[in-house]
């Protein structure tokens, strides 16, 4: 090999190794939990609707707040050391939408969908602030013209979340849930569903697994979402009151050893 070669060879093991290193840090930084994480709020009107539009005109940073009070709750359960583990922030509306994932699952489309992601994200909050750790898009839809939505996703890399919700009161409780699960993904927090079937997966997809009967449940982990009833039946929970953060989970996000 050329010494040209091994130069370069050498120069792109010492990019990966910075990547690498660099996601190592952000992992480590934004779960030490000793001081609240900002996480910016962003509304999008995902469908161009004038539901949409109205929904979210409506909108202010109170309307989020019963995410940060689960939160608190949450972590005062797991005895975390500070009392308000994120501190949410409302940005400005957005009339650029994020770049859409790929539709396949073919790796090299998921990482250049994730590379361009980062950079559509990095100049929001470059050109419309307001500083934060952590960014939330939130698309919301007419649900009169959507009754199913995309699927919303949360990325560790580059700590950006994109929320499907509906633009209606009534749907409130659900979206503030969806959001609180994308966001627990930017912090490491993995999905506990049968990804086939939807169904929790047990142990780490049940709210209390050590419950005698196990079955039914009465409230849902949050990374499951939905409460078991029974072997083969289970349904959606609808909203923050309905969900915990069981320990698998607390585990992962560092809120216990």
């Amino acid at each position: 090999m050329s010494t040209f070669k091994q130069l370069r060879v050498l120069f792109l093991l010492l990019v990966l190794l910075l990547v690498a290193v660099s996601a190592w840090l952000t992992k480590l930084r934004t779960t030490s939990w000793e001081k609240p994480l900002v996480v910016a709020l962003y509304p999008l009107n995902g469908d161009g609707s004038a539901r949409a539009a109205d929904y979210i005109a409506s909108l202010t940073i109170d309307d989020f707040r019963d995410i940060e009070t689960f939160f608190r709750e949450e972590a005062a359960h797991y005895r975390l050391g500070i009392a308000q583990p994120f501190e949410l922030v409302l940005g400005p509306t957005l009339d650029e939408l994020p770049p859409v994932p790929p539709r396949e699952h073919n790796p090299l489309a998921v990482m250049w969908w994730s590379l361009k992601m980062r950079y559509w994200s990095h100049a929001v909050a470059k050109d419309y602030g307001p500083p934060a750790h952590i960014q939330i898009f939130v698309l919301y839809h007419d649900p009169g013209e959507s009754s199913r939505l995309a699927h919303s996703l949360g990325l560790q890399k580059g700590l950006v979340g994109v929320v499907h919700a509906f633009a209606e009161q009534r749907q409130a409780g659900g979206n503030k849930m969806v959001i609180a699960h994308e966001l627990l993904h930017t912090v490491g927090a993995s999905d506990k569903y049968d990804p086939q079937t939807d169904a929790p997966l047990y142990p780490a997809g049940y709210a209390d697994p050590q419950q005698q009967p196990l079955l039914p449940q009465s409230l849902a982990e949050i990374m499951a979402g939905r409460i078991p009833l029974s072997e083969n039946l289970f349904r959606q929970a609808e909203g923050l009151n309905e969900v915990v953060i069981g320990e698998y989970t607390a585990r992962e996000i560092r809120w216990l050893k």
